[in-house]
């Protein structure tokens, strides 16, 4: 795990984890991860490794779903893997196809995968693929995999974990266009479904994270000095909201970053250009 400096401390404290009660609500049960051959996805799956659960793991690297297949087979999990693009309409139907002859369905989602894109809208001049592509991972894809697996979490009382972003509750920041469209029109998407989902006896969570350190944060340079959350801490909450069903997860000073980004929208409107500016 990560070490957290001093600040990180404060900004991302710990959160106790009850091995039984996550044991009890688990056994036995079927737990499919989208962007599992890294970062939040991969800690979540060797977090649950010692439970008797089936992971179903999908990512596009198939020779890393296959290492940490065998690594966590030494344990008591069991493990499936299916590599898969999900931009891809055949590699999607064909996971799909996977999914539903699953004996036992699936029990609980979550939906990880995603891209990340920061760019300048001058530079984007000739690059609408970015978009394009941001909103078929970011926002497509999950509605489209949610939309056929209803029925088998419905079955099975089960439950949807949305691995989200702070961005969708905070004032549109430049270079960020596509990315934060794309993950607010996901989140939009779940919260409207949220509620017909719970008459369908399916439980919804969404996780609203910071910065995780994350293979995706690599190519923007200037966030290697920032503050950042651990995987395995986000893998933590993650299994956390297995058996406690909290509609969501927020870190504790998001509400003062809403609260600000209400307050003094006006003055970041005004301002930001002049920022850009100087840069």
């Amino acid at each position: 795990m990560y070490n957290y400096n001093l600040l990180e401390r404060l900004l991302f404290p710990s959160m106790y984890l009850n091995i039984e009660k996550l044991k009890r609500t688990v056994n036995g049960k079927t737990i499919f991860i989208t962007g599992a051959s890294s970062g939040i996805g991969e800690q979540v799956a060797y977090l649950l490794a010692d439970i008797n659960v089936h992971l179903i793991l999908v990512a596009r690297r198939e020779e890393r779903l296959a290492t940490i297949k065998e690594d966590i087979e030494k344990k008591t999990a069991k493990v499936s893997i299916f590599r898969a693009d999900l931009r891809n309409a055949k590699e999607m139907e064909q996971l799909l196809l996977f999914i539903h002859q699953l004996p036992n369905g699936v029990d609980i989602v979550i939906s990880n995968a995603g891209i990340s894109i920061n760019r300048p809208i001058k530079q984007s001049l000739n690059r609408y693929h970015d978009f394009t592509r941001t909103m078929a991972i970011n926002y497509f894809a999950p509605v489209q995999l949610l939309l056929s697996v209803i029925p088998l979490l419905e079955k099975n009382k089960g439950q949807i974990i949305n691995i989200s972003s702070i961005n969708v509750l905070l004032l549109p920041i430049p270079y960020w266009a596509a990315y934060q469209a794309s993950k607010s029109a996901f989140d939009t998407w779940f919260r409207s479904a949220a509620p017909e989902l719970k008459v369908m006896g399916i439980s919804t969570s969404t996780l609203y994270l910071p910065l995780v350190r994350t293979p995706m944060i690599k190519p923007t340079v200037s966030y290697e000095k920032m503050p950042a959350m651990c995987p395995s801490h986000v893998a933590k909450i993650i299994c956390r909201s297995m058996y406690t069903k909290k509609k969501s997860y927020r870190p504790w000073w998001l509400t003062f970053g809403q609260w600000s980004s209400l307050l003094f929208r006006g003055i970041l409107e005004v301002g930001m250009p002049t920022m850009l500016r100087r840069r």
